[in-house]
């Protein structure tokens, strides 16, 4: 695959408009043949109750990036992404800064597709580890 990576970030930033992805901050920030990685800022507005990063904003991380990069290997003109199954591993809490999720695949098949998602904080330390699995759809019209 060869694509201008400015090109496929700003792409998938600007998809992220008005979108679940806008509110919880996430910006796609790299981009190579076999991986896909994107930043969240850790703040309150993405904490559980204890004041620490809600797992289900790691999940929809985890998630956004998995299927985004999913959309680099389809033709967006006759087909699309969508997660059909997450499972999330967290090992550590992290309070404040950015978390970043890189995506690298698993499997690619012909309808599906296996992403393993780490999420590691500014220091390179786990935060989650989760697996994504992806199926891919004829574009309805």
């Amino acid at each position: 695959m060869t694509w201008n990576k400015e090109e496929v970030l700003s792409q998938f930033n600007t998809m992220c408009q008005n979108t679940l992805m806008q509110t919880l901050q996430i910006e796609f920030i790299d981009v190579g043949p076999d991986f896909l990685v994107a930043k969240m800022p850790v703040n309150p507005t993405v904490h559980q109750p204890m004041g620490l990063l809600h797992g289900g904003a790691t999940v929809a991380l985890a998630e956004s990036v998995g299927s985004a990069a999913s959309m680099l290997f389809v033709n967006r003109e006759t087909e699309e992404v969508r997660g059909i199954e997450i499972s999330a591993n967290h090992v550590k809490s992290k309070r404040a800064g950015e978390v970043f999720a890189t995506a690298k695949m698993i499997h690619k098949g012909r309808l599906v597709h296996l992403w393993e998602i780490k999420i590691v904080d500014e220091q390179d330390l786990m935060i989650s580890i989760c697996k994504l699995t992806n199926i891919v759809l004829p574009l309805k019209k």
